[in-house]
């Protein structure tokens, strides 16, 4: 006889929670439901669960846990405890590592690129400094300018790299601490924007101030970011054009968009991924790390604000942000 007072206290359980008398499911709390459906209660466990891990962890004697892999969506981790109560009943508990996993492969995946973005300069410095210790090599003046050349500008691409990854972290470090300095965003990218010799920046406005709360070093490196890319990416020599529109519902809008060759559709998910690249030897011959758009992302979203990025081939592409406006 299962207990109504029991099952009412597992129905209030946020994990997913079932009995099993037997091998047939007796009880689904709610969550479970939600996860599994309401029509298991009755059912085999074979055909409510259908993943052999799982049922063969209930059919054992002692119980225990284990892992089972897609359970809900395809690609899903759960862990899986099952527990023999006094009466014979099976408890079974589900809790999603889904996150949790996905967490640590996006940590490995991050010290993998990183560590390969780095080795790349690092090993055409660490080559060129040894062709030119060779009196042959070194001693030729051409040959030692053109050498040095190679090797300040791999030097500078790993100092951009660095100092990328030491902004993304400091952003991650602080990202749950709402910013609230009094920042113009229009003032703010104008700044930016003549900080960038020899573009050719047009900035449209529907407001002559645009008062946010915000961190001014971040917003200004977000600024920088945005242009840079329609710059590198864009028509050389044409016009970027940004636009910034104040909204009757209380957010600032701000977009930049460069007439350049477009993203193919398949890429725009994936643009803030850290050191993920469209193209990946044109970013480099442009000198891009491959973090500035996920520095803008999580800069945004640590302004409480939303980012997002739209291109079509042969159109160019427009990368925008929304902020909430401070009332003047």
């Amino acid at each position: 006889m299962i207990s109504p007072v029991r099952n009412q206290i597992l129905d209030h359980l946020e994990l997913p929670a079932l009995l099993i008398d037997q091998s047939q499911v007796v009880f689904a709390n709610q969550a479970a439901c939600s996860l599994l459906g309401s029509h298991i209660v009755g059912q085999d466990v074979r055909i409510a669960l259908r993943v052999p891990a799982a049922v063969e962890l209930i059919g054992s004697e002692v119980g225990g846990r284990t892992q089972v892999n897609g359970l809900s969506v395809p690609g899903s981790i759960w862990d899986m405890t099952c527990q023999r109560l006094a009466d014979g009943l099976r408890f079974v508990t589900l809790h999603d590592a889904s996150a949790q996993a996905s967490i640590l492969r996006a940590h490995t995946d991050f010290v993998a690129n990183a560590s390969h973005e780095l080795r790349t300069p690092l090993a055409a410095i660490l080559g060129y400094v040894e062709t030119l210790l060779d009196p042959k090599a070194g001693g030729d003046s051409a040959t030692r300018e053109r050498f040095l050349t190679v090797v300040q500008r791999e030097a500078r691409r790993m100092q951009s790299l660095v100092e990328d990854l030491m902004s993304l972290s400091r952003i991650e470090a602080i990202k749950h601490e709402v910013p609230n300095d009094r920042i113009d965003l229009v003032a703010l990218a104008h700044e930016v924007a003549g900080e960038l010799s020899g573009a050719h920046i047009v900035i449209d406005t529907n407001v002559a101030r645009a008062p946010i709360a915000g961190d001014r070093g971040q917003m200004a490196q977000v600024l920088r970011n945005l242009f840079d890319n329609a710059i590198k990416y864009g028509v050389p020599g044409g016009d970027i054009s940004v636009a910034i529109e104040a909204t009757k519902t209380g957010w600032i809008s701000l977009s930049v968009h460069n007439k350049g060759e477009g993203i193919a559709p398949e890429h725009l998910p994936r643009l803030t991924e850290r050191f993920y690249r469209a193209d990946a030897s044109r970013s480099r011959q442009a000198g891009g790390t491959g973090l500035g758009l996920s520095i803008v992302k999580h800069s945004v979203e640590r302004h409480r604000g939303r980012f997002d990025i739209s291109s079509r081939e042969g159109h160019g592409t427009t990368a925008s942000l929304m902020l909430r406006l401070l009332d003047n």
